[in-house]
């Protein structure tokens, strides 16, 4: 029973954490090469991975995805950590609306227009900042969804491959987050204290009583059962 619960608790910590990293916003130091539109066809489970389509128009099973692509930084722990050389990363460029993940956004054309102006392919090489959500899993043609993009600020003689962006929202995030965990055991451990275990007390009293009262009649029928054997 023990090592069920275990499992239980591990599993269910896992899904919470899949799920934190997937919608919560990472940002990415990276280059703009080029932007593009694909005809794309969305069936199965792969539609959970895609935001709606754009505000004001109809969601179909095979709509335009923009498309932004770039060479990227890789970082680590929400940007935190960095290491390795530049790869390739492609974005999507999707309007999330009022619904889930809750990104409010609207203006991906707007950002398709920016992410076509910061396009660097000549020396020097221009970089930004994405702040996106979401995986790139190669072999299901999933992307991770564009949320903003920004240029890099840096003082003179700095270089912005050395910009690392810190996730503020991410540690806001994570203290709400405790904060409400620890509210929430406290609610319960209050619940527990004032509800629960007084109706288990009372059950296991009156378990005891029950108890006591079929010991005390299998007695009597024991000892009634020895008077027949004297005789």
């Amino acid at each position: 029973m023990r090592n069920i619960r275990r499992f239980i608790r591990i599993a269910l910590l896992l899904i919470v954490g899949l799920f934190l990293h997937y919608v919560m916003p990472q940002q990415d130091v990276a280059r703009v090469t080029s932007t593009e539109i694909i005809r794309t066809d969305f069936g199965g489970w792969q539609r959970l991975f895609f935001a709606q389509a754009d505000s004001g128009q109809v969601d179909n099973v095979t709509r335009d995805l923009r498309l932004i692509n770039t060479e990227r930084l890789p970082t680590y722990m929400f940007g935190l950590i960095r290491g390795g050389s530049p790869e390739t990363m492609v974005y999507r460029n999707e309007d999330t609306g009022w619904i889930y993940p809750p990104y409010f956004k609207f203006d991906s054309s707007d950002l398709q227009a920016e992410a076509s102006a910061a396009i660097s392919t000549a020396v020097p090489q221009e970089w930004v900042v994405v702040t996106h959500y979401g995986w790139r899993i190669r072999w299901a043609s999933i992307y991770p969804n564009a949320v903003a993009i920004r240029p890099i600020l840096v003082a003179d003689g700095e270089s912005p491959l050395d910009y690392r962006p810190f996730p503020w929202v991410n540690l806001i995030i994570f203290v709400v987050l405790i904060i409400g965990l620890v509210f929430v055991r406290a609610m319960w451990m209050q619940f527990r204290e004032r509800t629960l275990d007084p109706i288990a007390d009372s059950a296991g009293d009156r378990l005891d009583h029950v108890n006591a009262d079929l010991a005390e009649r299998r007695g009597r029928f024991r000892r009634w059962l020895d008077t027949w054997k004297s005789k």
